[in-house]
Formats: structure tokens, C-alpha cells, sequence
């Protein structure tokens, strides 16, 4: 299924990260969708000629890692969790084919508008001295001594511009996640979470690909669901009936490549 997709990515004109460089949107509005890897294959097709694939090297598909931060007690979390609108979240996030890291700092408004602040850092282990206090002084309601590493994920993204470059389409495959105090491991391997990102209501091209096969809305936090999979005594009656919605969804897209495997064989 990944070699379809990376077929499909390779006949979009590819645009580099010096290229997105304009397209930032550290203040923006996001919208994410949940999706098939089926479906991630049918919304690649109609993309052709609407939009460009960024390129990292010979690679469109991009490991990242991300590490978030929360209090001993999940202050972050729970706030997601018992419907607080205005909320934040601390992570470090890297990207694993250059290395790069940035401790970051998302800060989401009654609006649905998300601002987003960083710096680059070495490591989890440099965080104090490459001023990471300085960042959450200014952007978040915590110090560094207040926070403590709870949930890492890491996934395979790929990145879409269209071609007027006014919005970014990123899409997340191969979630896996793992918790740093229980140690347990969980994965929504066949999962595909996109995230259309654009400075207010832009036009965008991917609606009408996303209405055709029928993808609506849908919100999705990766330390949130992240959290509930690899932390069985947390709090977590909000999150479960969309992670049920999710195991659904995937076991009806895996029915339905049983019974093609079946007709071919």
C-alpha cells in the first residue's frame, strides 16, 4: 500500500522546504479529518495538478518524533479532556531525516485559532540551556520545572501545498505512540490523520476532494488519544467513543481488503 502512495506522491511537482518558507502559518486555522489509507490513495489522485508534494531529498514521506510535556497530574490533558477551549500544549518535536529539533509551545483560543511559538533546541536534555524557560515565559502557563515528559509518538508525514501556496495539507500515517511512565506501546498503524492548516477561510482546494469521498471534520489530538492508549487509569470517557469510531472505521477498511484479496486470489 505505501509503494501506491509514494507513486502517487512522486507525479505531484515537488516544492522544497526553502520554497514553503513563506508558508509558516504559525497563526492559523486547522481542521483535522480522519481517514483510510484507501482513501489517503484516492484523495493523492485527485490532487494531481491541484497541488505540490514537499521533498526532503528523494523523500516525501517524513519521520517525525514528538515528546510532550505535562505536569505530573496532566493539567494539559485533563483541560482537553473536561472541554476547556482556551488550552496549550508543550512538546519537542524532531525531524528525523535532518535531526532538527524545537521545543514548542501551541496555544489554542475560544475562536479555534491556534498560535504556535518555538525554538530550536538540542534535545530533551538541553531544554534549560538553550532557554527553553525563556519560551514558556512568554508563551505558556508553566516553567520547565513544572513539566515532565508523559507521551512520545512518532509518525510518517507527508506535506501538500496548493498551488496558489496559501495553505499547507499535512498527513500523518503510521502513528505509534508510547508512554514514558507505564511504559506501554499502542499504534493506529493504518490510521491517516489530515490536517488542512490556512490563514482564515482561504480557498482550498481539498474541501471538494475531502466532500467527494466523504471525510468529514473530525478533532484528534496525538497526546490526547496518544495518552488514553498507553494510560489505562487515566481519565478518558471524552476520548473513547472516538478511539471506538476509529477501530471501526479500520476494521471496516480491513473487511473490505480481505474480500479483494479474496475476488484475486
Amino acid at each position: 500500500m505505501e509503494k501506491e502512495i509514494v507513486e502517487l506522491l512522486d507525479q505531484l511537482p515537488p516544492i522544497s522546504l526553502e520554497e514553503m518558507s513563506g508558508i509558516k502559518l504559525m497563526n492559523r486555522l486547522d481542521r483535522k479529518y480522519l481517514a483510510t489509507i484507501t482513501q489517503l490513495e484516492q484523495l493523492l489522485e485527485m490532487a494531481q495538478g491541484k497541488y505540490y508534494a514537499q521533498a526532503t531529498g528523494d523523500s516525501r514521506f517524513n519521520p517525525y518524533r514528538t515528546v510532550y510535556l505535562d505536569t505530573p497530574d496532566e493539567e494539559m490533558y485533563l483541560a482537553h479532556h473536561n472541554g476547556r477551549l482556551v488550552r496549550q500544549k508543550v512538546r519537542v518535536r524532531t525531524y528525523l531525516d535532518s535531526g532538527d529539533t524545537f521545543l514548542e509551545v501551541k496555544n489554542k483560543d475560544n475562536h479555534g485559532r491556534t498560535k504556535k511559538k518555538r525554538i530550536q533546541v538540542g534535545g530533551l536534555d538541553t531544554l534549560v540551556s538553550d532557554n527553553g524557560d525563556e519560551l514558556l515565559h512568554k508563551y505558556a502557563r508553566y516553567s520547565l520545572s513544572d513539566l515532565v515528559p508523559k507521551v512520545e509518538n512518532q509518525f510518517k508525514r507527508i506535506t501538500l501545498v496548493n498551488l496558489a501556496k496559501t495553505e499547507r495539507l499535512t498527513i500523518d500515517t503510521h502513528v505509534k505512540f508510547h508512554h514514558w511512565e507505564t511504559g506501554c506501546d499502542n499504534t493506529f498503524d493504518r490510521l491517516v490523520i489530515i490536517e488542512l492548516k490556512r490563514d482564515g477561510l482561504v480557498p482550498s482546494p481539498v474541501l471538494d476532494i475531502l466532500h467527494q469521498l466523504r471525510i468529514h471534520p473530525s478533532g484528534f489530538s496525538k497526546y490526547c488519544i496518544g495518552t488514553v492508549l498507553t494510560n489505562e487509569t487515566i481519565k478518558q470517557n471524552l476520548f473513547r467513543p472516538k478511539i471506538r469510531k476509529i477501530e471501526k472505521m479500520l476494521s471496516l477498511e480491513q473487511e473490505k481488503e480481505n474480500i479483494i484479496t479474496t475476488i484475486k486470489n
